[in-house]
């Protein structure tokens, strides 16, 4: 059997192979998920995002034994900070999930964030579809948690849950950031340290100063450590789900995420091939290994890698006028 046709008919290891071509940016991975394709676009995309420290984590363990009491399957993609001089990630966040591991309905994938910028690795997209045509009914990504960076997420998600702790300055922050205008469902964790109805109102009060939307994000108070309030977070999920749905929203957003997914595969592959260009034995990077002083132009040295019309080849240590 194909790998395509072992991870539709449900094949674990299929799907954990799948993946790891996606992450490793394998020729074949490309195929595939062309291949798979078709049998997307069934699955329900939560991202759960928030500065580090919210316990992001472990409320996405509680959300995953509030979906699977509800009868659905889910797919976890949980993204790990990288070291930038290794490249290695701890991928502590299937340890923190380990209570799941034997449960047939739920398949949980740690990934190192490789220095992607956007708290995400840059095979998340990947693996979603891979997710999705396996026929997990819910797809959870959680993000690295990189503060005013995580935008990214908005993009390759249905709900959008911001995960945040009371009286720890997140709420003010994502008011500056424009992280709040990203948030379907709003988190305030670790209630129980007090101040929580305090964030809350901040949050409420933001929410009303904003723009009127015909969703109103709710804003809900956990304690994830001691499993308190999850299910509200999950009923508050399947309400956006549902309003998605009825309003039209759902298409109009996969259709822009289709287009954010189609721009950033043309970066990466242009990235990639600039690279190469820099870095082999052309024109421009013979003059690039041979420059001393640091004063090509790096506007020309652009077009020129982009194959455009060149501005000049010699020094200059800025734009050309």
């Amino acid at each position: 059997m194909s790998l395509a046709g072992g991870l539709r008919s449900g094949d674990v290891r299929a799907l954990a192979k799948a993946i790891s071509l996606v992450e490793d940016r394998d020729p074949e991975a490309t195929r595939l998920v062309e291949e798979l394709q078709p049998s997307t676009g069934n699955a329900h995309l939560v991202g759960v995002t928030g500065s580090p420290g919210t316990g992001k984590s472990t409320l996405v363990d509680g959300l995953v034994t509030v979906i699977r009491q509800a009868g659905r399957t889910v797919g976890v993609i949980a993204v790990d900070p990288s070291s930038p001089f290794t490249g290695g990630a701890v991928l502590g966040d299937r340890i923190r999930m380990s209570r799941h591991t034997l449960d047939q309905g739920v398949f949980i994938r740690s990934m190192g964030a490789r220095g992607h910028l956007g708290g995400l690795a840059a095979a998340t997209r990947e693996t979603i579809h891979l997710l999705d045509a396996f026929g997990r009914q819910v797809v959870i990504v959680e993000t690295v948690g990189v503060g005013q960076s995580e935008l990214e997420i908005s993009s390759i998600c249905d709900t959008v849950v911001l995960v945040m702790m009371p009286e720890s300055g997140d709420a003010v922050q994502s008011i500056k950031a424009g992280i709040l205008e990203i948030a379907d469902v709003f988190v305030v964790n670790k209630s129980d340290l007090g101040g929580a109805e305090k964030t809350r109102r901040m949050i409420q009060d933001a929410i009303s100063l904003g723009q009127k939307q015909a969703w109103q994000p709710p804003v809900v108070l956990t304690s994830a450590l001691k499993e308190e309030g999850i299910e509200g977070v999950f009923k508050a999920i399947e309400r956006h789900r549902a309003f998605l749905i009825e309003s039209g929203t759902l298409q109009i957003r996969r259709r822009q995420r289709l287009k954010q997914e189609v721009i950033a595969l043309v970066a990466e592959r242009a990235r990639e091939d600039a690279r190469r260009t820099l870095e082999g034995d052309t024109e421009v990077a013979r003059r690039l290994r041979d420059d001393r002083n640091g004063k090509l132009n790096p506007y020309a040295l652009a077009e020129e890698v982009m194959g455009g019309p060149s501005r000049g080849k010699g020094g200059g240590d800025g734009p050309s006028q």
